[in-house]
């Protein structure tokens, strides 16, 4: 099993800064990407940020220059810091691993449970 934990979601003031984290534990034997989605109701979920296992970053556009995605590898843990927050950033943020969680196993997605970020104008 493996097990998702997020946090550091909230209110924040358009304009300001937070930063979320994603922690991965059990039994994880590889990890090839790490990422974040959000959603908001009614709409699909949709990619924000994704980091590869050779540290290569996608950003979706409307976030680029403003949201940074790292990652500690001994920690098992994606970050997320987000600055100049627009009301548009309201949504449900969800961290993703996808990894293998055993040799010879295929590889799959594991998400967390979902963090509210609302950014208030």
């Amino acid at each position: 099993q493996v097990q998702l934990v997020e946090s550091g979601g909230g209110l924040v003031q358009a304009g300001g800064s937070l930063r979320l984290s994603c922690a991965a534990s059990g039994n994880i034997f590889s990890i090839n990407a790490m990422g974040w989605y959000r959603q908001t109701p009614g709409k699909q979920r949709e990619l924000v940020a994704t980091i590869s296992g050779g540290s290569t970053t996608n950003y979706t556009d409307s976030v680029k220059g403003r949201f940074t995605i790292s990652r500690d590898i001994v920690k098992n843990t994606v970050y997320l810091q987000m600055n100049s927050l627009k009301p548009e950033d309201t949504a449900v943020y969800y961290c993703n691993f996808h990894l293998y969680a055993a040799p010879g196993w295929a590889p799959r997605d594991y998400w967390g449970q979902g963090t509210q970020v609302t950014v208030s104008s």
